[in-house]
């Protein structure tokens, strides 16, 4: 039976010649195929070099998904990286298309400008979610904190100070368990708190809670001063 490190690089060589296929399978088609040529050869160039780079990309793009779902797994759970999965797929399997398209030359211009103003207009419109997918991103490589710790948060945004068991860290929240019950926290108010180990006491929450007083301290024994 092979142990963890073959494996690991099985997988990896299996991506890395996906990959190469790829790469070879465009430059035979984009060097030695014309899809608008005269002679039949560029033609079954260009077509044979389409069809070999697609068949290419999509297994190099699922042999990519299945690593990251099997790094991120353990990290932030399997809904995590359920949802990094499908979002690498997607773009892997967007930029295959276009560069397929492209290997065909078909005029991908306007579907560019098309799919750029439409770009604009979701990303005005979903603004909030993109911001909470990054910071989940950047949540899931960092690793400030892991499933199963207990955490103490501290943060204006969420209204003081928070403790509580993390139970699931998502694209778009981080679920807490606090006091017994489940707490959804957006990524990006997590990304911009101040988090910390919790030390499993009560004193802490406090001490953060209450600003110390600005107000000079008094011994309790010195004399009162009395009216002159």
């Amino acid at each position: 039976m092979l142990g963890h490190p073959q494996l690991s690089r099985m997988r990896l060589g299996r991506t890395l010649l996906f990959t190469a296929g790829a790469v070879v399978a465009l430059s035979l088609g984009t060097t030695l195929g014309d899809v608008h040529g005269h002679l039949l050869r560029q033609k079954l160039f260009a077509w044979i070099g389409a069809a070999a780079f697609l068949a290419f990309a999509v297994l190099a793009v699922r042999s990519v998904t299945a690593e990251v779902s099997r790094v991120v797994t353990p990290r932030a759970g399997t809904s995590a990286a359920s949802a990094l999965g499908v979002l690498v797929t997607f773009v892997g399997y967007v930029v295959a298309v276009f560069v397929g398209l492209d290997i065909l030359a078909v005029q991908v211009q306007h579907l560019l400008v098309g799919g750029a103003l439409t770009g604009v207009v979701l990303g005005i419109a979903l603004q909030q979610v993109l911001g909470n997918v990054f910071a989940g991103l950047v949540l899931l490589f960092v690793r400030p904190f892991a499933v199963g710790d207990h955490i103490f948060i501290r943060s204006g945004s969420l209204n003081g100070p928070l403790d509580g068991v993390v139970t699931g860290i998502g694209l778009t929240y981080v679920t807490l368990e606090s006091d017994g019950l489940p707490l959804n926290i957006p990524n990006s108010a997590m990304l911009a708190s101040a988090v910390g180990p919790w030390r499993g006491d009560a004193a802490q929450r406090a001490e953060t809670a209450s600003p110390p007083s600005s107000a000079p301290a008094t011994d309790p024994g010195a004399p009162v001063p009395g009216p002159e």
